[in-house]
């Protein structure tokens, strides 16, 4: 089996009444920016991916500069395992439980594809955790009116067969999928690993949240320092549509990457460096905010009247 990459700290994280998920903590960085007043980064990885599988390339150059936690979503690799099915903001309420068990937030919060519905939801739901957003890949709603009907009721059918399958075959008919995956696609044995942790019920219940998800009616109240890395060549979430959530968002960033969907890993080069600028723009934002706020001005000002 080929070694790993080198993540952060790892470990099995129990939420409080929520279940057990799986944590990357890289702890603070060994020389914080001056200024800087040490808030985490939180990283939310993508749909059929994991924390690791997600942000690998990316945890290195995040944890020079910042604290990076990340965490595994519900059916996706360790993360949680519930008889309920999936949910989105089940997901954000998640994400919210261990930024509050860690006493850590309020966090920059990065969402990448299926994460950054994720990170929305933690704003709305959630947000005193939220200090700033970076929305990588993603869009504000994923919902299409060319999908068929019968397609539809074919996942949901699938999804349904799956949940009431016990989970030693659901783990074996994982394993399966990815060995086949696998003979045609360039992969290394730790990422199958990774995959053949997923649960296939949940994973196929999250496309369908995913297809459902359409926040353009409440993004337009986000009232936090964001930035959007958009990927100019994706496949998977149209460029139009990432630009879409610039537009309904107000001041928001636009950091672009000349990539498709999978820049994280694939053209990490080009992914991590936009990652760090729209990070810092926002963290830069924060700090003007916080110099302006009136309990920073002089008291003789403050008393003043109009």
């Amino acid at each position: 089996m080929e070694i790993p990459p080198d993540l952060p700290v790892t470990q099995a994280f129990d939420l409080a009444g929520r279940g057990r998920t799986w944590m990357f903590d890289s702890g603070p960085p060994p020389a914080p920016a001056d200024g800087d007043d040490q808030a985490p980064v939180l990283l939310l990885h993508g749909w059929t991916s994991s924390a690791a599988l997600n942000w690998y390339r990316c945890f290195p150059a995040l944890s020079d500069r910042y604290r990076a936690i990340a965490l595994d979503h519900r059916g996706h690799g360790r993360g949680i395992r519930s008889r309920r099915p999936f949910r989105l903001e089940d997901c954000a309420d998640d994400a919210a439980a261990l930024v509050r068990q860690l006493a850590v937030g309020p966090c920059t919060v990065v969402g990448y594809s299926m994460g950054g519905p994720i990170a929305q939801l933690l704003w709305l739901r959630h947000p005193e955790v939220v200090r700033e957003l970076v929305l990588c890949a993603t869009a504000p709603s994923f919902a299409t009116r060319q999908r068929p009907k019968a397609l539809t009721n074919l996942w949901f059918g699938a999804t349904v067969a799956l949940s009431v399958t016990p989970p030693l075959l659901r783990n074996l008919a994982m394993d399966r999928a990815v060995t086949r995956w696998r003979r045609n696609h360039s992969a290394s044995e730790w990422a199958a690993e990774e995959w053949r942790r997923h649960d296939p019920a949940a994973i196929l219940q999250a496309g369908l949240a995913l297809a459902k998800y359409d926040a353009t009616r409440w993004l337009p109240k986000v009232d936090v320092p964001t930035a959007i890395v958009l990927t100019e060549r994706d496949t998977t979430v149209a460029p139009q549509r990432q630009r879409a959530l610039a537009d309904l968002i107000p001041g928001s960033q636009v950091v672009p990457v000349d990539a498709d969907h999978r820049a994280c890993v694939d053209y990490a080069g080009l992914f991590v460096p936009a990652l760090l600028e729209a990070c810092d723009a926002t963290r830069s934002r924060s700090r003007e905010r916080l110099r302006i706020k009136p309990s920073n001005l002089d008291p003789a000002v403050e008393g003043a009247q109009p």
